[in-house]
């Protein structure tokens, strides 16, 4: 849980696989679910050659389809029920405490945030910021994981303030950088 690389293509996933991510999570915004799986089955092989965990963002077929070990699905995305039938870790997406607490009962981890303004999610929440982050991760007792506008400069805190780890999409490349600054967080 340490550090989710969120990545769009093969080469994104290896460069954060071998940096040291621990979670690759295929994402892959407004596509058909068959291509999400042509396009995602070499970034399964690596991710099960290192031993990473594997997720699909938003679409339980497709990670089904993959083998995927996990679906990330966001507040409004249906399928939980049937990744849960089919044993999949199931990751849901939290903008306030409150949604934080409604997502413990039912994900495996939450994805808090943007604790940060992004530019990688144009219609994102307003950022909650540290306050927010240590106020969800002291709320819940599943594993929360930071994301929006983390890099390199501040994953370390998000690690202080609570969160198990950290989710990244344009840092996704720094994966070597971000790792250590995580592992010295902890």
């Amino acid at each position: 849980m340490r550090l989710h690389a969120l990545v769009d293509d093969l080469d994104a996933a290896r460069v954060a696989v071998e940096g040291g991510a621990t979670v690759v999570q295929w994402r892959l915004k407004d596509l058909p679910t068959l291509e999400i799986v042509e396009r995602g089955r070499a970034t399964r092989s690596l991710c099960a050659r290192h031993g990473v965990t594997f997720i699909v963002n938003d679409d339980v077929e497709a990670a089904l389809m993959l083998g995927a070990d996990g679906v990330h699905l966001g507040r409004g995305d249906a399928g939980a029920e049937r990744a849960r039938e089919h044993g999949l870790l199931l990751g849901r997406s939290a903008a306030s405490l409150d949604e934080a607490e409604a997502a413990a009962a039912h994900g495996d981890y939450i994805g808090a945030g943007p604790v940060w303004a992004t530019p990688s999610k144009t219609d994102a929440d307003p950022p909650i910021g540290l306050d927010g982050l240590r106020e969800i991760c002291a709320a819940v007792s599943t594993p929360v994981v930071a994301i929006g506008g983390i890099d390199v400069t501040n994953a370390a805190v998000c690690i202080e303030a609570g969160a198990a780890g950290v989710a990244v999409i344009r840092a996704a490349r720094d994966a070597a950088e971000l790792r250590a600054a995580i592992d010295a967080a902890l």
